[in-house]
């Protein structure tokens, strides 16, 4: 990729950062974009060897999940003193100084860092699944078993434990310490009982809510003056840790083989994915919807399937919520949804 696309990257990545409520996040991507030129991380960075853009590897947002984790880990004074909340009245020229001192001081860290992708597990997004699993269990009357391809931490596995709210409606837990309560727009949600009879998710590199590493990890990754976001997930973490259930770390296609072998009988299983399967190779997607367009052949009322995304789909504005249902083989655009999950439209499924 050339040191120009790679400069592009970061202006798209600002430009979007702004857009998702993180002015100091795009202030700092907008600065590298104009300022990296010379050292190891800057090297490595214009002369990145494959998709820098956020549609590829994300490098912009590597590079801000590093020096937030430096800051996090109380590593870099420097940066600490003009990261949230203590950037008010920082000029971009301080602000940069602090991040080139960072660059030379810790080095190694950065590029061990670069290595990996972002992860960042947006807890907001039960609110635009919750109203697809109420869907399911209005459509077949059933209990759900959830199946989540690219779960991370599998935080949104836990939505049943959060305090949800879909207008003038409330599902879960009202004490629960995560509180959800995106901007509200069109058709009322299902109103049917959520009874989830099982769950799991997936993820190549998956992240345990129980290890402190890991936890800082995945926090690295939101953006540091979204106070109320690292609140929400650190809540999100701390119950699930107390379950059992973790992540299973595994290729999406072999565990969907796996999770799809026999039908659920008594249930509706629910495989679905939030801005995760847009990370699949071309191929790989394909074989992905393959594998559960056959499992959709073996379903039957008694144990149906449904497959529910909010995913990238080509229109806008945000992500489209996508329902597909078997064994009748129907699917919808049941809404659409901020990729944050601040804002939900709901169509529903049509009557």
């Amino acid at each position: 990729m050339t040191e120009e696309a790679v400069r592009d990257a970061f202006t798209a990545q600002a430009a979007a950062c702004e857009k998702l409520g993180s002015p100091f996040t795009a202030r700092l991507c907008r600065l590298a974009g104009e300022r990296l030129k010379s050292g190891g991380v800057a090297k490595k960075i214009l002369t990145w060897q494959g998709d820098a853009s956020a549609t590829g590897d994300s490098v912009p947002l590597r590079l801000m999940g590093a020096l937030h984790a430096l800051v996090l880990q109380n590593r870099s004074p420097a940066l600490i003193t003009v990261y949230p909340p203590e950037d008010v009245e920082t000029s971009d020229d301080a602000l940069w100084g602090a991040v080139n001192e960072a660059l030379k001081t810790e080095k190694t860290f950065i590029l061990d860092r670069l290595k990996g992708p972002p992860q960042t597990n947006e807890v907001r997004r039960a609110g635009a699944t919750l109203p697809m699993f109420l869907e399911a269990a209005r459509l077949t009357g059933l209990p759900l078993v959830l199946s989540e391809v690219g779960a991370s931490a599998g935080l949104n596995l836990f939505l049943d434990q959060y305090d949800i709210r879909l207008k003038d409606r409330h599902w879960g837990d009202s004490a629960s310490p995560v509180k959800i309560s995106p901007e509200w727009h069109g058709k009322a949600a299902p109103t049917v009982k959520l009874d989830i009879r099982s769950r799991a998710g997936c993820d190549l590199i998956p992240v345990d809510p129980g290890s402190a590493e890991d936890r800082e990890r995945m926090l690295s990754f939101i953006w540091p003056d979204q106070v109320e976001r690292l609140e929400r997930t650190r809540a999100a973490m701390d119950i699930a840790a107390k379950s059992p259930i973790r992540v299973e770390k595994a290729d999406a296609l072999d565990w969907l083989r796996a999770r799809t072998a026999e039908p659920e009988e008594g249930a509706a299983h629910v495989i679905y994915s939030t801005i995760a399967w847009q990370y699949l190779p071309e191929d790989a997607r394909k074989q992905g919807e393959n594998i559960i367009s056959a499992a959709g052949s073996r379903a039957t009322r008694a144990a149906p399937l449904l497959w529910a995304r909010m995913e990238v789909d080509g229109s806008s504005p945000g992500a489209g919520l996508t329902m597909t249902l078997w064994p009748i083989g129907e699917q919808y655009t049941v809404g659409r949804v901020d990729f944050h999950g601040r804002w939900i439209d709901w169509f529903g499924w049509p009557s």
